[in-house]
């Protein structure tokens, strides 16, 4: 099976850590639905299959689209695609946007799965990252996506920022628990190049990340939701069992996906294409009827180690027996420190990080990596 991701490039601001392609300008918003409807098009010949397992609607902020917005991509995806009974369709969505009337259009459409990127109940987490939202809508959305039938549910936090003691966090997974929702995606803070958080921390405006804070903020979280319930099948993600992200989980054991939208991203077993992150250029170039992306053809060595890089994460591990043969015998020797100072455990064939190599994931992977 595959799975789609639309990327929805508007946001009501800029969160002062993030990265990700999006403009706080919704000028464009009405066209970019047109052209993703286009993309949709003239892409339908990209994945293996016409059944789909999940779509995602990520961002950006997919909870700014209307219902006609909506209407019409699903339009498309129905008119091009099947999906797969029960199909996952999850749609990213900021606590302010989530009204009762965006909830009752949210029921209307096929969305049956919403992720809250809440990231903390506390006013001066939210202030410090410049989110849209306060800690009193935070804990008011989930609530009432529930009260709208929206049972499937994850939500957003983030963990290590410099305005966040160790009881803080306590109290915003035991704020996350007692709403009941069954997946939960925890995230270190983290610096990236160019963005406000960098340049603020640079100028002294800002503390920089305090890495042992955020560790020790990381081992009480894994005991904290382990406890609960949750299985902590991949580094950043937590869930009661069968609730895990399917869309995600198929990023992480290498099935195909099409990715639509300004630098939304596409794989299809052997090779990997972006998307233009430009929306006017991606507008331009979409109605004059070209695929604005680049294209890598990934080689034996970069496919063996994105396999490392993306199963290692989880809980299910690397599979020595799918490594192919002129890489295993790299994997075997370079895992054994690993294994000796116990980062890594092995059952059978396969090779999982221990509570300890969570930590070090990153460190791991990179050393294991084929040249």
């Amino acid at each position: 099976m595959s799975g789609i991701y639309l990327h929805i490039p508007f946001c009501k601001q800029a969160c002062h850590y993030c990265n990700f392609h999006f403009s706080t300008s919704l000028r464009y918003k009405s066209e970019m639905t047109a052209a993703l409807v286009k993309e949709l098009e003239m892409q339908r010949d990209y994945l293996p299959t016409r059944t789909l397992e999940t779509v995602y609607f990520g961002g950006g902020t997919p909870s700014l689209l209307e219902g006609e917005d909506l209407e019409m991509l699903f339009a498309t995806l129905q008119k091009l695609y099947k999906l797969q009974p029960h199909a996952e369709i999850t749609l990213e969505a900021n606590p302010d946007d989530l009204s009762a009337a965006k909830l009752r259009m949210l029921q209307a459409a096929p969305v049956n799965r919403l992720s809250i990127g809440i990231q903390s109940f506390s006013d001066a987490d939210l202030r410090y990252m410049n989110r849209a939202h306060d800690a009193q809508q935070a804990e008011a959305c989930i609530r009432k996506a529930q009260d709208h039938g929206f049972t499937d549910l994850t939500v957003d936090l983030i963990y290590g920022t410099p305005t966040m003691s160790d009881a803080e966090w306590e109290q915003n997974i035991n704020r996350v628990l007692a709403a009941e929702v069954p997946h939960i995606s925890c995230y270190a803070l983290t610096v990236e190049p160019q963005t406000a958080l960098d340049y603020f921390i640079k100028k002294g405006k800002s503390a920089p990340v305090d890495e042992e804070k955020t560790a020790r903020q990381f081992e009480y979280l894994t005991r904290r939701l382990t406890a609960a319930g949750f299985e902590h099948y991949e580094i950043s993600n937590f869930a009661k069992p069968g609730h895990y992200a399917r869309h995600n989980s198929n990023y992480w054991t290498g099935k195909p996906y099409l990715g639509i939208g300004p630098s939304a991203h596409s794989f299809n077993g052997t090779s990997r294409q972006w998307n233009i992150a430009n929306n006017a250029l991606y507008l331009q170039n979409i109605n004059a009827g070209t695929l604005p992306f680049e294209k890598e053809n990934l080689s034996p060595t970069e496919r063996y180690n994105e396999y490392i890089l993306t199963a290692l994460r989880t809980m299910w591990g690397v599979d020595a027996t799918k490594i192919e043969e002129s890489y295993r015998t790299h994997f075997l020797q370079k895992v054994q420190s690993f294994l000796a100072n116990g980062t890594v455990r092995r059952t059978a064939d396969t090779y999982i990080l221990t509570e300890k190599g969570k930590l070090l994931a990153d460190n791991i992977s990179l050393e294991l990596f084929a040249e």
